[in-house]
């Protein structure tokens, strides 16, 4: 049926509730940007993490144990550790928790990946309220027709530039509110630089 193959741990049985959604999914026009993209943002989130500076909290490639939690709960299944999360569960949320949500298929490349980049990285909202600011409209964190429309009607290279400064200031905003957070500015900064490398290639 052409579904991607995905690594699973031998002798775990998968979940029903999962293959019943695998066999119902159909294959949409933008699954190849989100596969390029899925793969950049990985790039840059690691494995477990459980930081005291972090307000997230238990964090696991990027996922953390809230979102998990609740995506589970949503599909019947148990809830347990982010630790344990699979490949298989990383991609099926960051599809459907941040690509879908975030409403980056709606969005033109490269500007779809700095937003589902910055909706992994600050949640939706938060990545909402960067695109708006950039775009100078309001800036609510709900991505409608006003911020989409407004989108479409910039071209998306330097748009993207743009995207990238307000995420500066973002942090910085992030980082002057809550001193503690400063932990992680080096990294984000980091993180903006290859997110640009990848706007110019």
């Amino acid at each position: 049926m052409g579904y991607p193959m995905w690594p699973w741990p031998m002798g775990v049985p998968i979940p029903q509730s999962l293959v019943a959604w695998l066999k119902g999914r159909k294959e949409e026009p933008e699954m190849k940007g989100f596969t390029e993209a899925l793969g950049i943002v990985l790039q840059h989130e690691g494995g477990f993490v459980d930081h005291p500076d972090d307000p997230g909290g238990a964090t696991n490639k990027g996922v953390t144990q809230a979102v998990y939690n609740a995506w589970r709960r949503a599909r019947g299944e148990p809830t347990r550790s982010v630790r344990e999360i699979t490949d298989v569960e990383v991609r099926v949320i960051y599809q459907d928790h941040y690509w879908q949500r975030g409403r980056c298929h709606e969005m033109p490349w490269p500007v779809s990946l700095l937003h589902f980049d910055g909706c992994v990285n600050h949640g939706i909202t938060g990545a909402a309220r960067v695109l708006q600011r950039t775009l100078g409209v309001a800036a609510d964190g709900v991505i409608g027709p006003v911020t989409l429309g407004t989108l479409k009607q910039r071209p998306a290279v330097p748009l993207a530039y743009g995207i990238l400064w307000e995420r500066l200031a973002y942090y910085v905003r992030i980082c002057s509110a809550r001193p503690a957070s400063r932990t992680f500015l080096l990294g984000w900064l980091r993180r903006v630089l290859a997110l640009r490398e990848e706007v110019a290639s």
